[in-house]
């Protein structure tokens, strides 16, 4: 199963295909071993000096691997997906296409449950306490109209980094970085996922926005965001919240989305997980599962 994510950002480097594999070059010598494109979850295109050939981009796309481009700052700004990574595309985007309303808003309410039930786990974790979020799980509705999830967040943040004033901006110099980067490359995760069943990741449950390619996307990562906000919390603590976001620091923040966790009573690789959950997703908006499949993240 696919499970590995390729950073290049620290040293220049030219990707190719040899024997049907990902090569990776470093000062035109070969660096380690030959990658099979289906053990490639995505590649990460940081460094100004990153090359691939056309060859290398038929590969990913027909592994179902996804490519991200990063900008000068090294923060994702794009993503390449495959055109058709399942052979009931077509049936299934008519599923997701004329899913009825009261179907989205259930799906939606699944989601923002996993995702505050994920929060309060972390908090748990982290802090020793949950700050009353676990009572709010039950609190959502379908489509989620109190807005429960809006709620949840604003006890969440400042609990999590243990600081009243900590708030969840993209365009903050602080651990908000990290938080963006790790975002992006769940997103490129649960993407590739989404498309590898069949779905398109522009039409949402929930997110609609005319100019968002990746709507369904983002409705799923949802209750997957506390796993990286974890982990920017643990960084945070060792080297602080200014850290520069250098290979290791995005090391780390990688190594959550390759881990295993217990799902259906097996220890799985995350992205097993993600492609289970939206084949969960595929079987409520055709009719034959009332509610998304979704994991508890802390359970090892």
């Amino acid at each position: 199963m696919r499970d590995r994510i390729l950073d290049i950002a620290e040293t220049a480097a030219s990707l190719h295909v040899r024997h049907g594999a990902l090569e990776v070059r470093v000062n035109d010598q070969t660096a380690g071993s030959l990658i099979p494109f289906e053990e490639i979850a995505a590649v990460v295109a940081a460094h100004p000096q990153f090359h691939c050939t056309r060859a290398v981009l038929s590969g990913l796309c027909g592994a179902g691997a996804v490519l991200v481009v990063c900008d000068d700052s090294h923060m994702p700004t794009g993503m390449m997906l495959p055109l058709v990574a399942h052979h009931l595309t077509t049936e299934r985007l008519a599923a997701q296409v004329n899913a009825s309303k009261p179907t989205r808003k259930r799906i939606w309410q699944d989601l923002v449950r996993a995702k505050i039930r994920h929060q309060a786990a972390v908090l748990q974790e982290l802090r020793g306490d949950d700050f009353g979020l676990s009572p709010l799980i039950a609190k959502v509705r379908s489509g989620d109209p109190d807005n429960v999830e809006a709620r949840a967040a604003r006890i969440y943040w400042p609990a999590l980094f243990d600081d009243p004033s900590f708030l969840r901006r993209r365009d903050r110099d602080d651990q908000n970085r990290m938080l963006n980067y790790g975002y992006a490359a769940l997103r490129a995760m649960v993407a590739r996922a989404v498309c590898a069943s069949g779905l398109h990741p522009a039409i949402g449950v929930h997110h609609h926005n005319r100019y968002n390619p990746f709507c369904l996307a983002d409705d799923i990562m949802e209750p997957f965001r506390p796993l990286v906000d974890r982990t920017v919390v643990e960084i945070t603590e060792d080297l602080g919240g200014d850290a520069a976001l250098d290979g290791v620091v995005k090391q780390r923040l990688l190594e959550p989305l390759v881990g295993r966790y217990m799902f259906d009573g097996e220890n799985r690789q995350f992205s097993e997980i993600l492609a289970a959950t939206n084949m969960s997703l595929v079987n409520v908006l055709s009719g034959e599962a009332k509610a998304v499949s979704l994991p508890d993240l802390w359970r090892r």
